[in-house]
């Protein structure tokens, strides 16, 4: 199998303002200059600030890019207007839930919103899905899983109250497939690794801005941080069926290929 190049972008919260819009152009921008580049671009969730027509609209601009673009929901978007602005599709509330195949390659792309709510699940309809892409998935090839709401522990003081509930039920199924390769997701606002089910579980950086872990929040105040610049993680997935990650900062300023003096 040859090599697959995933890109993750996540959390983007477009809110009809001309930051966050610039900052997503400029790692759309960046991805498509890579000398390789990637097979896909997964977008992890909070795609909007607040499910807004025009930020589903905004953010339809900005993803239309010679490369295929697959995104999911977070807690800050709304399924109606991703699903007729966004992807154009007919208006319902189901879950969001897409599997697209690159190359070998299987991608189970998971709706762990709950409508009006922070905190994230998986609905008996989502995990119903999931085990038909698994059966009808290729023998011994590669499947990744990307959700928006992390399944694990992080030690943010933020995240952790709004994570994925029932993390126990993903588990047993990931643990019980081989094939999964490792599992993405968004939320955080923090590029972070850790083991899920005993596959590696990536979260994927914002675009927009971090938040940091409880050695460096000092809640209500100093929680969220729009200093940095973007940054994206670059999944690649090789001939034996494993996951290297990097995580790449993407400088609004452009890149300086000379060390300054």
């Amino acid at each position: 199998m040859p090599m697959i190049l995933v890109a993750q972008v996540s959390d983007t919260h477009f809110d009809l303002g001309a930051r966050n819009a610039e900052r997503v152009e400029r790692v759309m921008a960046f991805l498509a200059d890579l000398r390789r580049r990637p097979d896909a671009i997964l977008v992890t969730g909070d795609i909007t600030e607040c499910g807004k027509p025009e930020q589903y609209a905004e953010a339809r601009r900005a993803f239309d890019v010679d490369i295929p673009v697959y995104p999911i929901p977070g807690n800050h978007d709304d399924r109606a207007g991703f699903r007729t602005t966004l992807l154009g599709e007919p208006v319902s509330d189901a879950p969001i839930n897409h599997a697209p195949r690159i190359g070998d390659l299987t991608v189970a792309l998971l709706d762990s919103s709950i409508p009006g709510e922070a905190g994230g699940q998986l609905t008996d309809e989502t995990y119903d899905w999931l085990r038909d892409v698994l059966t009808a998935a290729p023998a011994a090839k590669p499947v990744l899983l990307a959700l928006h709401h992390p399944p694990a522990h992080l030690f943010s003081p933020v995240v952790d109250e709004i994570s994925l509930a029932d993390p126990q039920r993903l588990a047993a199924l990931v643990a019980g497939d081989d094939r999964i390769v490792g599992v993405l997701t968004g939320h955080a606002h923090s590029s972070a690794t850790t083991l899920f089910a005993g596959r590696p579980l990536l979260v994927g950086p914002s675009t927009a801005s971090v938040l940091g872990g409880e050695w460096e929040l000092e809640l209500p105040d100093h929680v969220m941080d729009y200093a940095p610049d973007p940054a994206v993680a670059l999944h690649v997935i090789d001939e034996n069926n494993r996951m290297t990650t990097h995580f790449r900062t993407i400088p609004m300023g452009g890149r300086i290929g000379v060390q300054p003096g």
